[in-house]
C-alpha cells in the first residue's frame, strides 16, 4: 500500500493530538503549534488529492487493520481529498487573517484554550469529510459542536455566552435527531459502516420491509442536519454567534462548521440510503421549500441590518438556502452546484468577515454602516477584499458566486417544471436582494465622509493580513474563472459516492 494512503489518517490524528498538547503550552506556543498543524494538514491533503486524481476510484483505509464490523474505516476519493484541501486552506487563511485581532480579543491565559478548540474543530471537520462510519460521524458532529461553542464564548462577554447558549440548545436539538436516526438505521440494518448500511437499505426497499422506519430515519437525519447548519427557519442562533465572535472564529464558523454538517448529509444521501430512497422519502421536497424561503428571508433580514457583521451573518442564512435548494432539486446537477457553492460561499464569507474587521479597525472599532464610510480608503486591502467578496455574493461575472448561480439555473432546467420555475424566480429575487445590501455597503466603504471623524492617512496593515486577503481574493477568482476542472472533480466524486 502506497504510503500516501496514510495521509488522511495522519491529518486527523495530528489535529486530535495537538489539542491536548496545546493545553500544556503557553498561548504563543499553542498558536504556533496550531498554525503548523493546519499547514501540515493542508500539505498532506494536497498530496492526497494529487494521488486520488490518478486512481480509478476511491480507496478505503481500515484503521487498526480490523475489518468490519469491529474496525473503523475512512474512505478517500477525489471529492473528499479536494474538500479537505479546501477546508484546511480556508481555516489557515481565517486564522492568519484574524491573528492580530485574536491577540486583542482573547486574553493570553485563554489563548491555548482557543487553539485546543481550533485543533478539535479541524479534526472533526476532517472526520466528517473522510469517515465511512455513521456513528463515528455522529460522535465528531458533537465534537464539532462543542468546539464551535467554545470559539463563540471564548471572549467571556455576556453576549458571547448568550450566543453560545442559543447555539448549543439548537445544535443539541439537531444532534438528538441525528442520533435517533442513526439508532433507527442500526436497528433495522444491523450495520454502521456506510456501504454495509446501503446494501441493507437496498434490500429493505426491494423486499418492502421496515420501509416506514427507514423513511422516518431519513427525515430525522435531514431535519437534524438542517437545524445544525442554520437552514431557515432554524437560524435564530446564527446572527449572534457570528456577530459577537472573534474575527477568526466568525470566519471559521460561517465558512466551515455548517459546511461540515452539510457534507455529512451529502454522504448520508449518497453513501447510506441512496438518492432514490432520499427522494422517495420526500425529504428533498422539504429541503427545497425551506431552501427557497431561506434564500429570500435571509436577504430580507440582511437588508434591515445597520451592523456590518450582522448583515454578513444574515447573508449566510440565504447562502445556506442556496445549498439546500440544490439538494432539493432532485437532479444530479443540483447536487454538483450545491457542493460547488459550499466552496464559493466558504471562501467569500471568510474573506468578508476578515475584511470587515479590517474596516472596523480604521473606523473606531465600529461596525455601524454610517461609521464605516470611507474605511475602504483608509484600509485599502480590507476594502478591496470586501468589494470582491460582495461581488461574489451578488453573483457578478468572474467571481465564484456567479458561477454557482449559473450552475443552479442550469440544474433547475433539468428538474421538474414546478421546481424549475420556482428556482429561477427565487434566484432572480435573491440576486436583486443581495445587491441591495452588499453593493450599498461596498459603495459606502469607498465613499469619504464630509466631516471625517478619523484620520485620513492610509492605514498600514500587517504583511500576514494582506497576504491572507490576497489569497482569499485569488481563490474567489479561481472559482469564478477556472471552475470547469473543479466541477469535473465534484462530478467525479459524486459518481464515486454512488
Amino acid at each position: 500500500m502506497e504510503f500516501v494512503r496514510n495521509f488522511p489518517f495522519f491529518c486527523i490524528m495530528l489535529a486530535m493530538v495537538s489539542g491536548p498538547v496545546s493545553s500544556v503550552l503557553s498561548g504563543k506556543k499553542a498558536r504556533v503549534l496550531s498554525l503548523s498543524v493546519v499547514t501540515i494538514c493542508e500539505i498532506l491533503s494536497i498530496a492526497t488529492l494529487y494521488y486520488t486524481l490518478d486512481l480509478d476510484g476511491p480507496f478505503v483505509y481500515t484503521m487498526g487493520r480490523f475489518p468490519a464490523p469491529f474496525g473503523n474505516e475512512i474512505r478517500v476519493g477525489v471529492l473528499e481529498a479536494f474538500m479537505a484541501t479546501s477546508f484546511c486552506l480556508i481555516m489557515l487563511l481565517s486564522l492568519t487573517g484574524g491573528l492580530k485581532y485574536l491577540v486583542k480579543d482573547v486574553p493570553e491565559e485563554k489563548m491555548n484554550l482557543y487553539f485546543i478548540m481550533i485543533n478539535l474543530l479541524l479534526a472533526s471537520l476532517l472526520v466528517l469529510i473522510y469517515t465511512n462510519d455513521l456513528f463515528t460521524g455522529y460522535v465528531f458532529v458533537e465534537i464539532n459542536t462543542i468546539s464551535a461553542c467554545g470559539l463563540i464564548m471564548i471572549r467571556g462577554w455576556g453576549r458571547n455566552i448568550l450566543a453560545a447558549t442559543k447555539y448549543m440548545i439548537m445544535s443539541l436539538l439537531g444532534s438528538g435527531l441525528v442520533l435517533i436516526s442513526v439508532s433507527i438505521i442500526y436497528g433495522i440494518t444491523g450495520h454502521l459502516l456506510m456501504h454495509n448500511v446501503h446494501e441493507a437499505v437496498l434490500k429493505i426497499v426491494a423486499e418492502d420491509t421496515y420501509t416506514e422506519p427507514l423513511m422516518l430515519a431519513v427525515g430525522l437525519f435531514s431535519v437534524g442536519i438542517a437545524i445544525k447548519s442554520a437552514l431557515f427557519p432554524f437560524h435564530a442562533w446564527l446572527p449572534d454567534a457570528y456577530s459577537y465572535s472573534t474575527c477568526s472564529s466568525s470566519s471559521i464558523l460561517s465558512s466551515l462548521v455548517s459546511k461540515g454538517y452539510i457534507l455529512f448529509l451529502l454522504k448520508f444521501i449518497y453513501r447510506v440510503v441512496g438518492t432514490d430512497v432520499f427522494r422517495l422519502s420526500g425529504a428533498d421536497d422539504v429541503l427545497f421549500i425551506f431552501g427557497i424561503v431561506g434564500m429570500i428571508m435571509g436577504s430580507v433580514d440582511a437588508i434591515q441590518q445597520t451592523d456590518m457583521r450582522r448583515m454578513i451573518a444574515f447573508s449566510s442564512i440565504a447562502q445556506i438556502g442556496y445549498i439546500y435548494m440544490g439538494f432539493g432539486l432532485g437532479v444530479e446537477a443540483g447536487m454538483v452546484a450545491a457542493v460547488f457553492h459550499i466552496l464559493a460561499h466558504a471562501s467569500a464569507k471568510s474573506m468578508l468577515f476578515v475584511s470587515a474587521n479590517g474596516l472596523a479597525e480604521v473606523s473606531g472599532q465600529s461596525m455601524n454602516y454610517r461609521n464605516l464610510r470611507g474605511s475602504g480608503l483608509r484600509n485599502r486591502s480590507a476594502g478591496a477584499a470586501f468589494v470582491v467578496g460582495s461581488l461574489s455574493m451578488v453573483g457578478i461575472p468572474l467571481f465564484a458566486g456567479f458561477t454557482s448561480k449559473v450552475y443552479f439555473a442550469k440544474a433547475a432546467m433539468n428538474a421538474v417544471t414546478t421546481k424549475e420555475i420556482i428556482t429561477l424566480i427565487a434566484l432572480a429575487i435573491s440576486t436583486v436582494l443581495n445587491a441591495m445590501y452588499f453593493i450599498r455597503m461596498a459603495i459606502s466603504v469607498f465613499t469619504p465622509k464630509m466631516n471625517e471623524e478619523y484620520e485620513d492617512e492610509r492605514f498600514r496593515t500587517g504583511t500576514v493580513y494582506r497576504l491572507s486577503v490576497v489569497v482569499f481574493v485569488v481563490i474567489v477568482m479561481i472559482l469564478g474563472v477556472f471552475s470547469n476542472p473543479i466541477f469535473d472533480w465534484i462530478e467525479r466524486g459524486l459518481t464515486e459516492f454512488s
